[in-house]
């Protein structure tokens, strides 16, 4: 298998996707940090399936997710129902602007799944954490993006091409 991207390009690529796409879909600045502390948590999830074995979780706390869904619709409260919907989107255009750049980088084509909500954490089965970004806004809690590689891959490359 051929290494498509060292681990700390991938790093900066996510980090950097992160902070643009937070920032221009809901006004919110994130901050990277050391620890997540939230009990009451969302994930939302996709899996590469074309292009690169791998898939990306973001967990977060639901008063975070609460507060970009509200600034995003230009609401002061909004439904369960809406912040499930723009969490999905919000991570629909996040994976999207790092499909992009991944591409750029490497020439490869990406595709991936829809992205998925849940309650709670979720981590997806089959798939062990290569590394977790872990942000903070300094009012609403944290968020955790979470990169995973396939159990099968045991030599410690990342993004393999499939």
């Amino acid at each position: 298998m051929n290494t498509a991207m060292a681990k700390e390009e991938l790093e900066k690529i996510l980090d950097q996707a992160v902070q643009d796409v937070t920032e221009c879909t809901a006004g919110v600045q994130l901050h990277q940090g050391d620890q997540m502390q939230g009990e009451d948590l969302c994930t939302v999830q996709i899996t590469f399936d074309r292009g690169f074995r791998t898939s990306l979780t973001l967990c977060a706390d639901t008063r975070l997710l609460y507060h970009m869904a509200c600034n995003s619709f230009h609401e002061e409260s909004v439904e369960p129902e809406d912040v499930e919907e723009f969490t999905k989107e919000y991570f629909n255009v996040l994976c999207g602007k790092i499909a992009g750049a991944m591409f750029r980088a490497t020439q490869i084509p990406a595709h991936f799944s829809p992205p998925v909500f849940y309650r709670g954490r979720y981590e997806p089965e089959g798939c062990e954490i290569q590394f977790v970004l872990t942000y903070f806004d300094e009012y609403y809690g944290g968020a955790q993006l979470i990169h995973h590689v396939l159990c099968s891959d045991e030599d410690g490359t990342t993004l393999e091409k499939s």
